[in-house]
């Protein structure tokens, strides 16, 4: 198989094209025949190096991606309701690597079939599983309920651009997005189902919400708490801002009966494949409604590097998908 290595950790430069073996699936598994694979700040970070301690994550040489869409290639032992031929994708419990080659192999249970759904699987992985993260993260952990108010900050990222649909399908009365200034007319003509966009820093005024969705971090993590209603559940699920040293006041959690509550969908869903297909299931009902509308950026898989420093850069809106 042909799939984008990272030699070693680094600048996007560390990416060399190369052939490997083609792996077989073992029991549990399926192989796929890949067609896209999503490009995320998460492959970016690992092969940075930044958790080059966290056991379970890779060591170099390896492949990296999360999701990907392609055809069943070869069923494992054990393997139901998948057929090869079948169109698939895999959501974002199948690791930090394997996503960027002609190849994959991952467990049956992260894979949702596309078979009937007739979307285009380049937006198809690069909406859905980031739709399902969404809807693991509102149901799962911060437990949205039905007319309650949403903030998402970075509001057209990869990720929270993800949140409104979801959001609105879920039963949210309201969903309003911030972005930076410089990215508002962008934002406010991408199609998101958000009721109101606003620049980051802007006075939300006497508005509160129930749920906060920060994949920002920082400074905007600080701020979004005199936002939020009591009982508020704010949702870390990213750090695009960069700044790790960040802290929160823990008297105001307290104080205002507040929760902030982390969430990773590579840790959590193999810790519960079982909600893997109602996550999907959800995702897919939410792109079919067009509540997943999102600016899709392809390049070829041997411009894995170059996808890389755009996404560094911070010059995406939307997503890049890698072409195998």
């Amino acid at each position: 198989m042909l799939a984008a290595v990272v030699t070693r950790f680094g600048n996007p430069d560390v990416f060399a094209l190369t052939d490997l073996p083609d792996p077989q699936p073992g029991p549990g598994q399926i192989s796929i025949n890949v067609s896209h694979a999503a490009v995320g700040l998460i492959d970016a970070y690992v092969r940075q190096g930044l958790y080059s301690e966290r056991p379970g994550l890779p060591q170099p040489p390896y492949v990296p991606g999360l999701e990907v869409t392609g055809t069943v290639r070869a069923i494992g032992e054990g393997v139901t309701g998948l057929r090869v031929g079948e169109p698939v994708l895999t959501l974002s419990g199948t690791g930090a690597e394997g996503g960027y080659a002609s190849i994959e192999v991952v467990d049956a249970a992260m894979a949702v079939s596309l078979d009937g759904s007739h979307i285009d699987p380049a937006l198809a992985v690069a909406a859905v599983p980031n739709a399902a993260t969404a809807y693991l993260a509102l149901t799962e952990v911060a437990h949205l309920r039905k007319n309650e108010r949403v903030l998402v900050h970075g509001a057209i990222g990869g990720l929270a651009s993800a949140f409104p649909g979801m959001a609105r399908l879920l039963g949210a009365s309201e969903v309003v997005g911030t972005v930076l200034t410089a990215d508002l007319d962008a934002a406010r003509a991408s199609g998101l189902p958000y009721d109101e966009i606003l620049a980051s820093g802007d006075d939300l005024g006497a508005a509160r919400f129930d749920v906060v969705v920060d994949p920002v971090g920082g400074d905007v993590r600080t701020a979004s708490l005199t936002a939020m209603a009591p009982m508020g559940r704010m949702l870390l699920v990213g750090n695009a801002s960069g700044d790790w040293t960040h802290t929160v006041n823990t008297s105001q959690l307290w104080g205002g009966n507040l929760a902030l509550l982390g969430f990773a969908a590579g840790f959590f869903l193999p810790a519960h494949p079982e909600l893997a297909g109602t996550a999907g299931a959800a995702a897919l009902e939410a792109a079919k409604r067009g509540l997943l509308p999102l600016n899709v950026t392809t390049l070829p898989l041997s411009q894995a590097a170059e996808a890389h420093r755009r996404l560094e850069a911070g010059s995406v809106r939307g997503r890049i998908v890698l072409t195998v």
